[in-house]
């Protein structure tokens, strides 16, 4: 069985979920969200009747502080064991290096964005490799090694159903429209396309991506992310070869989204929530470092 939990990021419904599986032998989490909801999957347990006590396991698609955030203070309240990927664990147990990278991209909305961030212990945290079985409260889950939004990032296959992270992109209820989170400095154009066809491969019969819900037109799902991904690095390549300069590009971004959002029949309000949770600026510098790092365009004689 498996219940969600909104955690009303930013006050906005349903676009940060934690997934919460029972077992036969405690109760996983899957994603904690960040510091600053918190208190919302504490009330979200409390409404499943899940007392702290129980939960076993987290298991993170990846650290980036809107999946990962509470991971830390939920590991010392409850001893449940932390599952991440291998290259994200040293992160987890000495976030310094992490929190840095965040502050110089959020500055002085950090705390109101993610809150606090704790360690997690090191006797606590499960690192892991692609193709690890977990036994996470006593279900098997696999984990799926996916790459291409972050290095560090898993997803995970339980009987059909993959709980995809970001690696599936963002997509709110309600819509068909999809909205990529290209965050520096990790994006990579051409891994993000392998592990959707790695995924693609399982034949899943559902997917959840955390931001937010789960959806059974999996293959029109995973078209529509590539056809994403190509749509957005060719129009941003196309601007940095013309010359634009990133101030340009991010000023531009959020209403070309918008548009493209609008025409795919997303509401005014939903326009909104998709911004919340994927800021076009973070697309932007994103995808500019990859170019920068992968495809060697020199942005500066562009």
């Amino acid at each position: 069985m498996v219940d969600i939990i909104d955690l009303h990021f930013q006050n906005e419904p349903e676009i940060i979920a934690s997934y919460v599986l029972r077992g036969p032998k405690g109760v996983a989490l899957i994603e904690t969200g960040p510091g600053s909801t918190v208190e919302h999957l504490l009330r979200g347990l409390m409404r499943l009747g899940i007392a702290k006590e129980e939960i076993t396991d987290i298991l993170l698609t990846h650290i980036h502080l809107d999946h990962a955030g509470a991971a830390g203070y939920m590991a010392r309240l409850t001893g449940a064991t932390v599952h991440v990927h291998h290259v994200g664990a040293p992160h987890m147990i000495n976030p310094t290096k992490l929190l840095a990278s965040a502050k110089r991209i959020y500055g002085d909305q950090m705390d109101s964005l993610w809150g606090e961030f704790l360690a997690v212990p090191a006797e606590q945290v499960h690192v892991l490799q692609d193709g690890d079985i977990i036994d996470a409260a006593g279900i098997p889950i696999q984990a799926i090694d996916t790459p291409g939004h972050a290095y560090h990032h898993m997803a995970y296959w339980l009987d059909g159903l993959c709980f995809t992270g970001d690696i599936a992109a963002v997509r709110l209820p309600g819509y068909d429209h999809i909205r990529l989170p290209t965050p520096p400095p990790e994006f990579h154009l051409q891994l993000w396309k392998e592990s959707i066809e790695k995924l693609r491969s399982l034949h899943p019969d559902a997917i959840a991506p955390t931001h937010f819900g789960s959806y059974e037109d999996v293959d029109a799902h995973f078209d529509q992310v590539l056809d994403k991904l190509d749509t957005l690095t060719n129009y941003l390549r196309q601007r940095a070869l013309a010359g634009d300069s990133p101030e340009q590009m991010m000023a531009d971004l959020p209403g070309w989204l918008a548009d493209q959002a609008r025409r795919e029949g997303v509401a005014p309000e939903g326009v909104h929530r998709y911004e919340v949770v994927v800021p076009s600026y973070m697309n932007v510098t994103g995808v500019l470092r990859y170019f920068r790092k992968v495809e060697g365009i020199d942005l500066a004689a562009a």
